[in-house]
């Protein structure tokens, strides 16, 4: 996709924010389950080191998770990261509108491969691995 360049946000990286009831709750999920390293524990927010990306888990008390994905990742073999995943306890969700194969991966139509799973606090995260991917 051709852009401008010097205008917008031009170079500028991209911060990832997701809401959370409890930091300690939180913490060892992402930290240990999902092998995000952490940079920084404020009483604002986890800052982890989201594979380049800083992803800011953020306390925010009481909420309602949405129903949809609120954060992905892109994994280059999405079958060994599920079994790794399930391995240390992670669920991956079913959805009764779609078939998913015997690890809960959803086959798109146009050739990625995605499946989810929800955080301590219900927030839905995906992991898709693209066709062609490098």
């Amino acid at each position: 996709m051709a852009r401008a360049r010097g205008v917008g946000l031009d170079g500028s990286e991209f911060v990832g924010f997701i809401p959370v009831r409890d930091s300690a709750v939180a913490r060892p999920f992402y930290e240990e389950i999902l092998g995000l390293y952490l940079v920084d524990d404020t009483p604002f927010a986890l800052v982890f080191d989201a594979f380049g990306t800083m992803l800011r888990v953020t306390p925010v008390g009481e909420f309602t998770p949405f129903p949809f994905t609120i954060a992905g990742f892109d994994v280059p073999d999405i079958d060994a990261t599920v079994a790794s995943l399930a391995a240390a306890g992670v669920v991956f969700s079913r959805f009764d509108f779609m078939e998913q194969d015997e690890l809960g991966i959803w086959s798109a139509p146009g050739g990625a491969r995605v499946a989810w799973f929800r955080d301590p606090d219900g927030n839905t995260l995906s992991l898709t691995t693209f066709p062609n991917a490098p």
